[in-house]
């Protein structure tokens, strides 16, 4: 039986052994924060830790250690799983605010707005929680704007790309067609002139052009004037030849 009570007893000045330690981690781990000497007080606060995970206050300031060093992804982790298990709504008030700021700090908007809402849920007198809500929200509108503005504009963008890109396809297409026109022409022009050099070499004059049925009619009566001229000519001639030589015989 005494042998039963020394076991108790010293189990009960180890738990009080334990105990004092873990609070004296925090007490140093406190010194530390005040001090701005986040880092050695982060150690401090998660040796206070080690021994028993539940430490609230423990565990709450390594969350504020961690955030003061800018860690707001590991600080986001501690103060959730700190809300998360905690059956005390003033320390889940907390550790929802101090969530939320975390979020905030990673420009994770709609999550932080839920943090907050969680944390008012707790503590619904919390104004400085209700203002953080605020603010949050306020900045996710700008985001969702800015984020609208842009979309706008890079559509805008792409349109004006698209015409361009059209306008350059029409232009392209039009100086392909009068390149081919042009091109056809100088193949014609060309079929032209080695024709010509053919017929020549082969003693052959180019073709004139073809007369219109006008021209051709006129040229004609012209031909048969020239013609009816010529032979009244010839006939004058010979009414008026020079007299023949004539011997007499009598």
């Amino acid at each position: 039986m005494k042998q039963l009570i020394i076991i108790i007893l010293f189990l009960l000045q180890g738990s009080w052994l334990f105990a004092q330690q873990e609070k004296s981690y925090v007490h140093k781990g406190n010194e530390l924060y005040q001090q701005k000497k986040y880092t050695e007080a982060e150690a401090n606060y998660r040796k206070s830790v080690e021994k028993k995970s539940k430490n609230v206050e423990g565990n709450f300031n390594l969350g504020d250690a961690l955030f003061k060093q800018k860690k707001f992804a590991e600080a986001g982790e501690q103060f959730n799983q700190l809300a998360g298990e905690s059956n005390n709504k003033a320390v889940a008030a907390k550790a929802y605010h101090n969530l939320g700021n975390s979020l905030l700090e990673n420009e994770k908007l709609e999550e932080s707005i839920d943090a907050y809402k969680k944390a008012l849920i707790n503590n619904p007198k919390d104004d400085e929680t209700r203002y953080n809500l605020a603010y949050a929200q306020e900045k996710l509108k700008e985001q969702q704007k800015k984020d609208k503005q842009n979309k706008d504009n890079k559509n805008k963008d792409n349109k004006n790309q698209d015409k361009k890109n059209q306008d350059k396809k029409n232009q392209d297409d039009k100086n392909k067609d009068q390149n081919k026109k042009d091109q056809d022409k100088k193949d014609q022009d060309k079929q032209n002139q080695d024709k010509n050099k053919k017929d020549q070499k082969d003693g052959q004059q180019p073709q004139p052009n073809k007369l219109s049925k006008e021209d051709a009619e006129r040229m004609l009566d012209a031909l048969n004037n020239d013609e009816k001229q010529t032979q009244e000519k010839l006939k004058n001639k010979k009414l008026k030849g020079a007299k023949m030589h004539i011997e007499k015989d009598w």
